[in-house]
């Protein structure tokens, strides 16, 4: 480690990449959530900590370093906080002398195969910030700010090949609002307090059961608050010092001058958008070649027992066969044709596919909370020799905790059960060991390696462990690119000779749908001409397999009466708060095509008391007849649009229902 970590560190020196060579590093990070598994290792954790943070602040690179979650971290290296809501669960900074740092701010969560769709939704996160900041808070990183992919074998653990697809930019770069838009406006309102929090006094009051203020102040001159509302369900109205406001359920007001509203976390003035997948290619021509089935012929017995799966890949591929064979006599055979032996395979994990005398009888997998399982599978047994082959995975290695190094994978033991003679231990049998596949050895995956094996016409569903090729023509335009597994189950996919990662289809969260259903092609992997290769495990058929464009322009807003003006339209002048030349604070819905794109079509509007949300608005009891008209008049054939929040612009005619607070929807559609 000591190695690793004076290497990096004089690569950044090097380049001149710390702030004071004038660089743009102003952090540096020594160790991850050791806290977590300090005590497991007693006092030689406590040990560890203490080295590790001499051999930090020995590099001297100029900038402070940090431990993330690490309550003790030894001076001068700050304990920062990881998590959702830092401001009410971070203890704070273990010396006085150190800033509240937050290193962590988890805007949803990384997914594993098997999950249900993982949400944080843009409110919290904006109430979080702000409370982290009204409590003295220094710094706040978003993880992750931009969602990605793990290409190849780089996840981790049964971890999706789409890594955090819900951050403010998903996995294609592509802005999820509002979260985007959302936090962009919280920092904007931060930001217009920045001075006073900088330099004010901090004060605090209460005002209710659920209500308080925080505030920054030098008196006579600048002042800050941040008014908030903890009651999760119930809105408040508050009285601070002469005026009142209206809170809505767990939120918090900006104040930069401690009078003017100009953000709360819970009203989202900017855009709301839709992800849209376009069919660019399918019904495509495939072909196919199985992988031939290893046996005791091809991998003799090497071992008297079975390897542990780990040590066997040494993280040069996820596939390792394990070989053996028994022979069986007339009198080990069931006589009746109604019972056939059954194979029992204790694993650890992490999934495995079996065939007995090169036929496939099933597969099995543990998941993520529990990597192991037992494999159990009727077999077509015959009399004399009798082969069975077991393909067994990992799905990423370890993501985390103590003695990681004692983490294992693998069938534990197998057994056959059902015979005249009685159950079979097969575990210490003698087995033969190999790790990759042959595909893999040849490289199928490429042009030049599909050339070195036999390839047929696919046709209808294809036996297990069986690798398929096709072609495609680059997408139209510059939208991002995947590619849809429909009909799939798990294996790998490769274009143009690059893994884009594992695909697992069959692996469905409770609510019956697979985790993850599109797989990121980068633009930078595609050529005008495309060369498709899938390894599949399970028995499928890759006719509905799509390749899609990814694009979000499907646009929206929902701006009620109540919410402030865009914060946009405030800035500091001459150290006070003014809004921007001939901008109005009236509630505005503002819409914004992306790429240059022009608003084409108005799919929706709505004024009164629309409901729903950007895809699925619909009308409510109160409506005015004229919303869409009035919106395309504002928005057709425009980059950009604002249609404010009034009443008479929308009824001509007078206000059908006044005791209603007007809600403006509006979803739109995007193009060239």
């Amino acid at each position: 480690m000591e190695q690793y970590v004076t290497k990096i560190m004089k690569m950044m020196k090097d380049e001149k990449l710390f702030a004071p060579q004038g660089g743009p590093i102003i952090l540096a990070q020594i160790e991850n959530e050791y806290n977590q598994i300090q005590l497991a290792y007693r006092e030689l954790g406590d040990t560890y900590v203490q080295w590790a943070a001499n051999l930090a602040v020995g590099q001297n690179i100029g900038v402070p370093w940090i431990m993330c979650k690490q309550k003790d971290a030894p001076d001068p290296v700050i304990n920062t906080c990881n998590g959702r809501h830092c401001g009410d669960t971070f203890s704070g900074p273990n010396k006085p002398n150190k800033p509240a740092l937050w290193t962590e701010n988890w805007t949803a969560q990384y997914r594993v195969f098997g999950d249900p769709p993982s949400q944080r939704a843009a409110e919290d996160i904006a109430f979080s910030v702000a409370r982290f900041f009204s409590k003295g808070g220094a710094l706040t990183n978003y993880y992750m700010y931009h969602g990605g992919t793990n290409f190849g074998r780089t996840s981790a653990v049964f971890t999706t090949t789409r890594y955090y697809d819900e951050a403010p930019l998903d996995e294609y770069a592509l802005q999820r609002d509002p979260k985007w838009s959302h936090l962009k406006d919280l920092h904007k309102a931060i930001n217009l307090c920045k001075k006073t929090l900088l330099t004010g006094t901090p004060g605090d009051q209460r005002l209710g059961e659920e209500t308080e203020v925080r505030f920054y102040e030098k008196p006579g001159t600048e002042c800050a608050a941040f008014i908030a509302n903890n009651h999760s369900t119930m809105e408040a109205t508050v009285n601070w010092r002469g005026q009142k406001y209206l809170l809505p359920p767990a939120s918090i007001s900006i104040l930069p001058d401690c009078k003017t509203v100009v953000f709360n976390t819970q009203q989202i003035v900017s855009q709301h958008n839709s992800r849209n997948y376009v069919t660019a290619s399918k019904k495509m021509n495939w072909e196919m070649s199985p992988e031939p089935i290893a046996t005791v012929a091809q991998i003799p017995s090497s071992s008297r027992e079975m390897q542990e799966l780990y040590g066997l890949l040494k993280d040069t591929t996820d596939y390792a066969w394990y070989t053996t064979s028994i022979d069986l006599s007339p009198y080990d055979l069931p006589m009746k044709e109604t019972i056939r032996p059954v194979v029992r395979i204790p694993s650890l994990g992490h999934a495995m596919v079996v065939f007995v005398n090169d036929e496939y009888i099933g597969s099995q997998h543990g998941s993520h909370a529990e990597k192991g399982f037992v494999f159990e599978a009727p077999a077509k047994m015959k009399l004399g020799a009798n082969h069975i082959s077991l393909l067994c995975m990992t799905v990423g290695l370890p993501d985390s905790g103590a003695y990681m190094e004692h983490r294992y994978a693998g069938p534990r033991s197998v057994t056959i059960l059902g015979l005249n003679t009685g159950t079979i231990d097969l575990s210490a049998n003698g087995w033969g060991h190999r790790a990759g596949l042959n595909g893999e050895k040849l490289e199928v995956y490429t042009e030049k390696g599909a050339q070195k094996v036999k390839w047929t016409k696919a046709t209808g569903k294809g036996r297990a462990l069986t690798w398929y090729k096709t072609s495609f023509d680059a997408p139209s335009g510059r939208d991002p690119c995947a590619i849809r597994m429909t009909g799939m189950g798990k294996g790998m996919v490769w274009v143009n000779g690059i893994s884009i990662g594992r695909h697992w289809m069959s692996f469905l969260s409770p609510l019956g749908q697979p985790t993850q259903t599109e797989y990121h092609i980068p633009r930078a992997f595609i050529k005008p001409k495309n060369f498709l290769v899938v390894l599949e495990e399970e028995p499928a058929d890759p006719k509905d397999i799509e390749i899609v464009t990814v694009n979000r322009d499907t646009i929206c807003s929902l701006i009620k009466q109540d919410y402030p003006g865009h914060v946009k339209y405030w800035d500091r002048k001459g150290g006070k708060l003014a809004t921007a030349p001939g901008k109005s604070l009236q509630p505005s819905a503002l819409l914004n095509c992306p790429n240059y794109k022009k608003i084409s079509a108005i799919e929706f509007a709505g004024y009164g008391n629309p409901d729903g949300f950007c895809g699925t608005f619909k009308l409510g009891q109160c409506n005015a007849p004229e919303a869409k008209k009035v919106v395309e008049d504002h928005c057709l054939g425009k980059i950009s649009c604002t249609v404010p929040n009034d009443p008479s612009l929308f009824f001509k005619s007078g206000d059908p229902c006044p005791g209603i607070k007007k809600t403006l929807a509006i979803q739109a559609a995007c193009s060239f």
